[in-house]
């Protein structure tokens, strides 16, 4: 039964915490209803199977996989392509569609050559802090508007939204901090059904209709047409696996500091293994037309919250995804769970990755300059999350969509400052000593 509960536990938070944006995608391109469906199952198939990947032969941590935001970005800027460069929607998604090969290559290779296990050199606490609270930061608008019930037709806060995301974060809170452990341990779980079946009462979600729906769905390949060679496309996936390298470092590196702070459990470094991976989940992305796949840093604030650190649960939550994705009728039970319910559960377990952030810059050796560092990072990160789309948009697709992420902007500015800062107090020892 623990293993039941577990493992849905992880189900349900991968879905509700993925779901967001292949939604968006595919209204981006106007994909009609049954196209959206299958989109959607693609994309959870894919990342069903990259969690399982990932936990038994990558870096074997508990950490789901979620649609990449840089990807997202990326789809974002290219509906503006849409009858310029490329003749149709279809086009356009499957030149995408040959991104995400480009960049499974790419992983591979960085981590053939050893090039990933300098970059995670690179994640100090300092930076490891402002990554994560540049993430938080980000997301809050997005978690805000949801428990307010916007964007809506109206364009206007729905009342009765509000309320039910008040009362579902009040027991969120109450039940994750509850002094029976076996109630901590599943206060997700409970606390989405809890929030569903408030919902339910305020009549504010919807009842799934179930008739017509095939009782078996196989997923197509390459649903776009086949790989194509673009020039544009590989050039981007350079700059952008490059970016997800660093995602996917300071994601292991969260998750190795919760591990070690909470259960006093030092992580051996598989960061070549899971760069691999990563290339593997990429192809496999490809070949499904669904967005690439990352490691989710939110993942190691729900494991502090739910204090589940074994593999298994996650293991098979991943294996439900997965099975899910093959029956419409379960997917669309469960994609009937009203977003401002995963808004607001997703918004009390991040609250924990505040905490974690500032444990991170406390166990930082140099206190001065770790305060420059994160000053300078969160400052860039947090203007940049201000810099309107449209003003990037005539920008190359790498240079756009990384101008248009704030989190990824003021990590990589604060990864090159603290380095220099490095360099030059190293260069300035040297000095001395040759004086001497």
């Amino acid at each position: 039964m623990k293993m039941i509960a577990g493992s849905l536990q992880w189900a349900v938070f991968l879905i509700a915490s993925s779901i967001a944006a292949p939604v968006a995608i595919a209204a981006l391109f106007h994909l009609n209803g049954a196209d959206t469906a299958s989109f959607i199952q693609r994309t959870m198939l894919v990342l069903g199977i990259a969690g399982i990947l990932q936990s038994l032969f990558g870096h074997k941590l508990p950490i789901n996989e979620g649609p990449a935001g840089l990807w997202w970005g990326v789809f974002t800027i290219y509906t503006g392509f849409v009858g310029v460069l490329y003749t149709t929607a279809d086009a356009t998604l499957q030149v995408l569609q040959s991104g995400m090969l480009y960049s499974g290559l790419l992983f591979i290779l960085f981590a053939a050559t050893g090039l990933m296990n300098r970059l995670k050199e690179l994640f100090t606490p300092t930076i490891t802090f402002v990554y994560l609270l540049l993430l938080v930061l980000q997301l809050s608008g997005t978690f805000i508007k949801g428990m307010m019930g916007l964007p809506n037709e109206s364009g206007k806060v729905d009342g009765l939204i509000i309320l039910g995301c008040a009362i579902t974060m009040a027991f969120t809170f109450w039940i994750s901090g509850h002094r029976i452990a076996l109630l901590r341990r599943y206060s997700v779980l409970i606390a989405v059904f809890v929030g569903w079946l408030v919902f339910l009462l305020l009549q504010k979600a919807e009842v799934p209709v179930f008739n017509g729906i095939a009782a078996l769905s196989i997923p197509d390949v390459f649903v776009f047409g086949p790989p194509v060679i673009e020039p544009g496309m590989m050039i981007t996936s350079f700059f952008i696996t490059l970016l997800l390298i660093a995602n996917m470092m300071a994601s292991i590196r969260v998750m190795e500091g919760t591990l070690k702070r909470e259960f006093h459990e030092e992580v051996p470094n598989r960061v070549k293994q899971a760069g691999i991976f990563a290339g593997i989940n990429h192809f496999i992305a490809s070949a499904f037309s669904a967005v690439g796949p990352v490691p989710i840093s939110g993942a190691a604030g729900f494991v502090s919250a739910t204090k589940t650190r074994a593999l298994l649960p996650f293991i098979f939550g991943c294996l439900i995804v997965v099975i899910v994705t093959f029956f419409p009728a379960a997917m669309l039970l469960l994609s009937a769970l009203p977003a401002p319910v995963a808004y607001a559960v997703t918004f009390v377990i991040f609250t924990g990755m505040v905490r974690m952030a500032f444990h991170e810059l406390a166990s930082a050796k140099n206190t001065e300059q770790s305060l420059k560092v994160a000053a300078i990072g969160l400052m860039t990160g947090v203007g940049f999350m201000f810099l309107p789309p449209d003003s990037v948009a005539e920008l190359p697709a790498a240079i756009a969509a990384t101008l248009s992420n704030g989190l990824i902007t003021g990590t990589v500015v604060a990864l090159i400052y603290e380095q220099w800062l490095i360099w030059r107090k190293r260069n300035s020892k040297v000095s001395g000593q040759k004086c001497v």
